[in-house]
């Protein structure tokens, strides 16, 4: 084994040669001229990671003294391998530049910079609350959930038993049927007023004034009553004067009391109904309830006088009832002139009078007659038919124009044209010389 070498003493530096170092550009950095904060880099962060193959070199010139960070592969040795140190290629040592300033960017006038970020993970280990606190959230959750289902199941059963008893009153009060009254107050009004409302679209003449309050009034309008015909007596209306009907309901009766039977209607023309549903139609007096009273017992003395007459008349045949009736004055003037001209050109039969309505006033007429042609003289029976009568009435005027006229057949068979008169029936119709 050969000696070593001996310690190289120190000699003139030999030159070395330059060596070619491709320049790196590094991007011009504007930094705002505000103070920027002191930051902190961990080494971690300026330590490149292993086994890179970037170095970071300076421009120009010689290399900066300092502590080699990394050795350069020396010239022509492949695959970064160093070179022999036999080998006359010079090895350049490693610099170590400072780390480039973070680029930062300028925070708006005014405002301060934003504090840099945190860490991953940072602010992660929050404090934990307090066994007391979990207890107090979880009573105060358990409590918020009991009260909101006893809430929810007492609103269902407030709204089922509102149903219940909605149903129930709906079922009461309700007609039961077409024509029929409820069990309830309420159902009970609403058919009287019904009935009432029929009756005088049926009976009372097509150009009498009615009064009444705004239900009743609705209820006639519904059967077909012109509003022009309808006097609406609310509260504040001085009377029911200047009508020809009023229809007294549990409203006008409590508006007016007793000045509506003693003043302005004192006679009853039809009742239906009872107790606070009752619905009274009265005949409207226009000059006061004396005066009705004086004209109305008038009126059945002359209707009695006539009544007799037509008993005697060979032209008029009678059955029992008619003859009676006849005889107690209790038909209709118009009725009673109609029969005489009747008889005065054909031999008439009289079945009988009608139209009686219940709870009305005595004196009030009947208003309706069953007639047919009757057997002429020599037991011969008279050529004249329903139509001819039915024809002939229906060329009369007014009064003595029938308002109703039908061919029906009695329970006996017998077909008969019956003859009927609106209401209410005038009086005086029958003067001294009828």
């Amino acid at each position: 084994m050969p000696p070593a070498d001996p310690p190289a003493q120190p000699g003139p530096a030999e030159p070395v040669p330059p060596q070619t170092v491709p320049a790196q550009t590094v991007p011009a950095q504007t930094v705002p001229a505000q103070p920027v904060p002191p930051q902190t880099i961990s080494p971690e962060e300026t330590a490149p990671p292993a086994g890179s193959a970037e170095e970071a070199l300076p421009e120009s010139g010689p290399p900066e003294s300092g502590p080699a960070r990394a050795e350069a592969p020396a010239a022509g040795a492949p695959g970064g391998e160093p070179a022999d140190p036999g080998d006359d290629t010079v090895v350049l040592p490693s610099v170590i530049l400072p780390p480039a300033p973070r680029p930062l960017a300028p925070a708006p006038s005014g405002v301060p910079p934003a504090p840099p970020a945190r860490a991953p993970g940072a602010g992660r280990q929050a404090a934990l609350p307090s066994w007391p606190q979990v207890l107090a959230t979880t009573i105060r959750l358990w409590v918020q959930r009991r009260l909101t289902r006893t809430r929810i199941a007492v609103i269902v059963v407030i709204v089922l038993a509102a149903a219940a008893i909605t149903f129930t009153l709906v079922r009461s009060e309700a007609p039961a049927g077409p024509g029929q009254a409820g069990s309830g107050a309420l159902g009970a009004a609403v058919t009287a007023r019904e009935q009432a409302a029929t009756w005088v679209a049926r009976q009372v003449a097509a150009d009498a004034i009615v009064a009444c309050d705004p239900a009743m009034c609705s209820a006639l309008q519904g059967k077909g009553v012109s509003a022009s015909r309808l006097l609406v007596l609310q509260s504040g209306n001085a009377d029911p004067l200047g009508s020809d009907v009023v229809m007294a309901t549990a409203a006008v009766r409590n508006q007016f009391g007793n000045r509506l039977s003693t003043v302005y209607a004192p006679e009853v023309l039809v009742s239906f109904g009872q107790g606070s549903a009752q619905v009274v139609i009265r005949a409207v007096a226009p000059d006061g309830a004396a005066a009705y009273r004086a004209a109305l017992q008038a009126d059945v003395q002359a209707r009695t006088t006539v009544g007799q007459q037509l008993i005697h008349n060979p032209r008029l045949q009678l059955s029992a009832a008619a003859r009676r009736q006849l005889a107690a004055g209790e038909v209709d003037a118009r009725l009673l002139t109609t029969l005489a001209t009747l008889a005065a050109l054909h031999p008439i039969y009289v079945a009988g009078f009608g139209g009686s309505a219940a709870h009305a006033s005595a004196g009030v007429p009947l208003r309706t007659a069953d007639i047919s042609g009757a057997a002429g003289g020599a037991g011969t029976r008279s050529t004249v038919s329903l139509g001819s009568l039915k024809r002939f009435l229906l060329a009369q005027r007014a009064p003595y124009l029938p308002a109703e006229m039908d061919i029906v057949r009695l329970a006996t068979g017998q077909a008969v044209l019956r003859i009927e008169f609106a209401a209410p029936s005038p009086l005086g119709l029958l003067g001294p010389d009828s």
